[in-house]
């Protein structure tokens, strides 16, 4: 179902979101897709469909149903492959390579993959050592991957790489994620869709390459075309923000922005001419204009939901963190932005004490204050117990190629205080105080397959470790919103 980006549930609504939210196979944020392959072939040894030229593959979407999970496999070149591997060691370069994909029995040819991630992928070999010439580093072991074990790898899935107009049940793309199984991305996804905010679609697989042992992981929907198309009732662009983008105002030139801010839709008829023109206001604002006209280019109800979703989930890697994470939705009804969350493998990780007014950095720590409340020495500084990569990086003041003028300006305005903390209260009564993550978390994990490498003795295990973050999360927050 589309909605509007200022659109949030109310408590009353939501016993009826969650009834609409898939916890073990990921929501649909947006209408469903149909299964289409506008060239090449799909074949299924279940169903037995099969389609060529501008055929259909299946009759409905399946990929994201409620309390569906699957079984996906890869097949490539074992030699293309190692020059996948080889490529990105040699300066970090992400090529691609052709392969197979059977998913539930449906084979899918000729589709593109390749290597997809930042800090993730910085020690491909495992051992936590930088000899493999990318940059940074230690963030890949706590994943677990490993180039010598490929079913770990993070990838692209791109189903018309290679075959013009291919898809998989409408979808162009799929993200493979990082880590088994991080039930704390599904939770975190599956709550900000039952908070009525948009996110992206997932799915639980037990996955294997060339005949490999089988891992789970987690397949996500990577916004494309269609996903921007989809998004909300209204007509609007959908810009990617790029790892390495910088949030400031560079001048009127628009190629300086195309790799920050990759356009997704609409490129026959726009442009990236609206960020520009925002982070040249920004740039430019006073303090006093930035209070006065900030909604006049930003949809300040919505971005109060963002920032204080942000700081519920305990995500340091947002918008504000080192990897850039987030897409910028320019509506071109209303002319305003929007912020749409993405990648949120590290929420629910860190600091669950983390308070409304802390900007949690890498790794889920507390950070910097959001608002002015006198000296802090240790701002920015990760907590004790933060996972690896804790202090990688965060919000300004916390070190690392981190921090966003436009959150850090927001939640530092006395004039969107209220805003801020209202957005944080109710969001906090739907997702802590309501019990609702703790039942999502049952529901996630009831689905999650058991595979070669994830028991369900582990399984358990991690899921009760979530559920203290739940319960410590909760209660920390009870008395301050």
């Amino acid at each position: 179902m589309r909605r509007s980006p200022g659109a949030i549930l109310s408590s009353s609504a939501l016993a009826a979101a969650l009834a609409l939210t898939s916890c073990g196979a990921g929501a649909a944020s947006h209408a469903a897709a149909t299964a289409t392959s506008a060239t090449g072939t799909a074949t299924s040894s279940d169903s037995g469909v099969e389609a060529s030229g501008t055929g259909t593959t299946t009759a409905a979407t399946t990929l994201f149903a409620d309390g569906a999970s699957h079984e996906v496999s890869i097949e490539w070149d074992e030699a293309a492959y190692a020059g996948m591997i080889a490529a990105y060691e040699a300066d970090g370069s992400k090529e691609w390579i052709q392969a197979d994909i059977t998913i539930d029995g449906t084979l899918v040819s000729d589709i593109g993959v390749r290597l997809k991630g930042n800090s993730t992928l910085r020690s491909l070999s495992g051992n936590g050592s930088n000899d493999n010439g990318a940059k940074g580093g230690g963030a890949a072991v706590s994943s677990g991957i490993s180039s010598d074990v490929p079913e770990s790898l993070p990838l692209l899935i791109d189903f018309d790489k290679y075959v013009d107009g291919q898809t998989y049940q409408g979808l162009t793309q799929l993200s493979l994620r990082p880590g088994s199984p991080v039930l704390n991305e599904a939770l975190a996804l599956a709550l900000t869709e039952a908070s009525g905010q948009a996110t992206q679609r997932y799915a639980y697989t037990a996955y294997s390459v060339n005949g490999s042992a089988t891992q789970t992981r987690l397949l996500v929907e990577n916004p494309d075309e269609a996903y921007a198309d989809s998004l909300f009732d209204t007509a609007g662009v959908l810009y990617k923000s790029d790892a390495e983008s910088s949030f400031t105002y560079q001048g009127d030139d628009l190629a300086t922005y195309e790799e920050q801010f990759k356009q997704l839709n609409a490129n026959d008829t726009e442009d990236v001419q609206p960020i520009v023109d925002f982070l040249k206001w920004l740039s430019e604002a006073s303090d006093e204009e930035f209070d006065a006209e900030l909604a006049n280019w930003v949809d300040v109800e919505s971005f109060a939901r963002y920032a204080a979703t942000m700081n519920l989930l305990v995500n340091g890697d947002d918008m504000a963190g080192p990897g850039q994470n987030y897409y910028l939705w320019y509506d071109l009804e209303t002319k305003k932005i929007s912020v749409i969350s993405w990648d949120l493998n590290l929420a629910m990780t860190g600091n669950a004490t983390a308070s409304p007014d802390e900007q949690v950095s890498m790794g889920g720590g507390g950070g910097g204050l959001q608002r002015p409340q006198g000296d802090d020495d240790d701002a920015g500084a990760p907590p004790a117990g933060a996972p690896a990569g804790g202090a990688a990086g965060g919000a300004a003041g916390g070190g690392g190629r981190g921090g966003n003028e436009l959150k850090e300006r927001f939640l530092a305005s006395d004039a969107f205080a209220s805003l801020y903390d209202d957005a944080y209260a109710e969001l906090y009564n739907q997702l802590y105080g309501s019990g609702t993550a703790a039942s999502l978390l049952d529901r996630i994990s009831a689905v999650v397959p058991s595979s070669d490498g994830l028991t369900p003795e582990e399984l358990a295990r991690q899921t009760e470790t979530l559920r203290t973050f739940i319960q410590e999360r909760t209660e920390a927050l009870k008395d301050q919103v």
